[in-house]
């Protein structure tokens, strides 16, 4: 058994409003799964699930934005002119240059219009075919420790490990990569992107989420009820992810 890292869903004041920003920052398609709670976000004629993209679903929640998000996108680009271009149109959208401490860096940082930082990649070989997002990029203190939680949890490829940073990407080798970044600051809230995991068609939702608690992964409330079709989890590091039923 295993499981897809099929969408990320990312908390805000306005699903509507920040379903449109980042609708039009990756040239993808939105629509209502449920007019004021979540907008949804998909590759234009993309056929859900597939490997080749990590959709995004945009959830409105009462709760304001208080700290740095541990988990963000990196937007790829294929050469300088590409990189300014695209810094360019993401400020006419309304997104704005954020200042995280990341010093001298050929990457730009930005904040969505609810503040949620996100980077625009300097062109990258690696990047060259992952589509519009490169990667999802989680802080951790341990990034080995959750690469092997990560790469058990699902049916991801570890490209990459040292004790600074590991990257992993879809099997068939196709779509963003999670990369997951060393950091020294300790998760204090609630996250506010969180990773979203699928099941395949026919295998055991309740079977996945027995499996994951072995490896080291713990359910947490949110106040979700007992009505919902996916299991709230967290995992070592205490980071939330969500998981969906078979399909």
């Amino acid at each position: 058994m295993t499981m897809r890292l099929v969408q990320i869903a990312m908390n805000a004041r306005d699903d509507s409003e920040l379903g449109r920003f980042w609708a039009e920052a990756l040239s993808w398609s939105s629509s209502v799964e449920e007019p004021g709670v979540v907008t949804n976000l998909e590759p234009e004629g993309f056929a859900y699930p597939d490997p080749t993209a990590v959709c995004i679903d945009v959830i409105t929640v009462p709760d304001p934005k208080t700290v740095k998000n541990r988990v963000h996108i990196d937007l790829a680009t294929t050469s300088a002119a590409h990189q300014a271009e695209l810094v360019a149109r993401l400020k006419d959208l309304g997104a704005t240059p954020v200042d995280i401490g990341q010093g001298d860096v050929p990457w730009t940082v930005l904040a969505d219009p609810e503040g949620n930082e996100f980077c625009v990649a300097e062109p990258r070989e690696i990047y060259g075919d992952t589509g519009p997002i490169a990667a999802i990029v989680a802080d951790c203190i341990d990034p080995r420790a959750m690469a092997r939680f990560w790469e058990a949890a699902m049916d991801w490829t570890l490209h990459e490990i040292t004790d600074d940073h590991a990257m992993l990407r879809s099997a068939k080798g196709v779509g963003p990569y999670l990369k997951l970044v060393r950091t020294p600051d300790a998760k204090t809230v609630k996250n506010r992107v969180h990773l979203d995991l699928r099941p395949y068609p026919g295998d055991d939702q309740a079977a996945e989420v027995a499996r994951l608690r072995t490896l080291g992964a713990t359910d947490i409330d949110l106040g979700q009820g007992d009505e919902v079709s996916w299991t709230c989890l967290v995992d070592p590091e205490g980071n939330e992810f969500d998981v969906l039923a078979p399909g």
